[in-house]
């Protein structure tokens, strides 16, 4: 039989609209919402007035959030979700064009009871796909991920990261309201005072992405005696960088939008194995074959996922074909989990470079390139090759990209040495480019189809 890792908050609790008024009622002087660069603040006590104000703003069923200020973003989602109504977050600059034609399909669908949230995916797996969460899955996770990351309302996080994706809904915004702790918001990411914003605002968790990381770690870590632990999502964390948060706990975490963000994440006391992402918390995990079979412990298969969070069906249900009888959901992602339940990524299954017949996984190459202490970042996608079919290609961020002198040739001419001494021949890229940014998406996750895509007009 093949292993799973399986895991469930055990929690069945109230609505978004009766959180909302047990808070109040329980503890109205306390800060829901901060503002890090500013002083306004949300108490629990007129969480439930401004809620319903900021919700009924928009007529129709459908309401599509495009507010740049994460306070009034906030208010106007969990509004809305208070309501009952379908919920559509998009970015702020979405063309008026893309936000009327979005509220047309959003009117056209069957409403769900309790209110649902609509989100688009990356497209990582081809075409952007709708994603319906219900209110109850929403908050089947952010439960999840309070229960797992240890929060009580002792607790103040800070969150720089877009709340028009998932992530920054569900594991900042609602497992905050279900702790009924203080969530402080920013709208960007800012390196510099960064440490000192900790410490004034008495910053207990950290919701970030391994690029923010990946900046922090290139000066003294200067965290503020309170801080439990950071919190890393939407692409892998390097090595490197993990290290120089030592003695800061990491909850390396690994999640999807079709399963209302998390799907595992690494113990809080650091046991995880290398490399992992940690056990499954509040879903199950299963590795499988080509054939669709289970594999054994510690096997390299596609990933699926199932769970109370999960979606059982795309908005208008595309997709359909990545669903099976038993309600798991095909990820698109490449792992394994072992016999602890411990699950490891090797990337998703479109990244997967075939060089003549043998296989790279691009993880194996970047871990390489990595181990120099000069590169902040390395990226192995597919260049097509007349004989071969594919080729692996790199393209690395020096340490000192934001500032400093690098000398390009020196470190290509090392990158490739060190490939060539530590990487079997099939595994090491043909090419290294030096680069001083890499295309993202507004998570912060690196657009390998982009990158690829770039590529596509060059052979060798």
């Amino acid at each position: 039989m093949g292993h799973s890792a399986k895991s469930s908050d055990g929690g069945v609790g109230e609505s978004i609209a009766e959180l909302i008024a047990k808070r109040a009622a329980e503890t109205p002087e306390a800060v829901f919402l901060e503002d890090a660069r500013g002083d306004r603040v949300v108490r629990y006590g007129e969480l439930a007035g401004l809620a319903a104000h900021a919700g009924a703003l928009d007529a129709g069923t459908a309401v599509v959030i495009t507010a740049e200020d994460p306070i009034d973003f906030a208010l106007t989602y969990l509004g809305a979700l208070a309501a009952g109504r379908c919920v559509a977050p998009v970015a702020p600059d979405t063309s008026p064009a893309v936000v009327a034609t979005l509220r047309e399909q959003l009117d056209d669908a069957p409403a769900r009871n309790g209110g649902s949230v609509v989100l688009f995916t990356s497209g990582s797996t081809g075409t952007p796909k709708g994603v319906e969460l219900s209110v109850a899955q929403l908050l089947h996770v952010a439960r999840a991920v309070a229960a797992h990351n240890e929060l009580t309302a002792a607790d103040r996080g800070y969150n720089p990261l877009p709340l028009f994706h998932i992530n920054a809904e569900v594991v900042a915004l609602l497992a905050t309201l279900v702790a009924g702790s203080a969530l402080v918001l920013d709208r960007r990411f800012h390196r510099t005072g960064f440490w000192q914003l900790m410490r004034d605002r008495r910053i207990t968790w950290i919701n970030a992405v391994p690029a923010i990381l990946a900046i922090l770690a290139k000066d003294p870590i200067e965290a503020p005696p309170g801080l439990r632990f950071i919190r890393s999502a939407s692409a892998p964390l390097p090595a490197p960088v993990a290290a120089a948060f030592d003695g800061i706990p990491l909850v390396v975490s690994y999640g999807m939008t079709e399963a209302a963000s998390q799907i595992t994440a690494t113990p809080l006391d650091g046991s995880a194995p290398d490399g992992s992402v940690g056990r499954a918390v509040g879903a199950q995990v299963e590795a499988r074959d080509e054939s669709g079979k289970p594999l054994g412990e510690a096997s390299v298969g596609a990933l699926w996922i199932r769970g109370d969070g999960v979606i059982s069906r795309y908005f208008k249900n595309a997709a359909a074909d990545r669903f099976d009888d038993d309600g798991w959901l095909s990820t698109g992602d490449l792992g394994s989990v072992d016999a602890d339940g411990f699950v490891t990524l090797l990337g998703r299954s479109d990244d997967v470079i075939n060089r003549g017949g043998e296989l790279v996984y691009p993880a194996d190459v970047e871990n390489v390139l990595l181990g120099d202490p000069r590169v902040r970042e390395a990226v192995v996608v597919a260049k097509p090759d007349a004989v071969l079919g594919e080729v692996p290609v790199a393209f690395v961020v020096p340490a000192d990209s934001d500032g400093g002198e690098t000398d390009a040739s020196g470190l290509r001419a090392s990158l490739l040495e060190r490939a060539s001494a530590e990487l079997p021949r099939h595994l090491r890229p043909v090419e290294i480019t030096v680069t001083s940014e890499l295309p993202r998406a507004a998570t912060g996750k690196v657009q390998r189809a982009r990158m690829r895509s770039a590529l596509q007009g060059e052979r060798r």
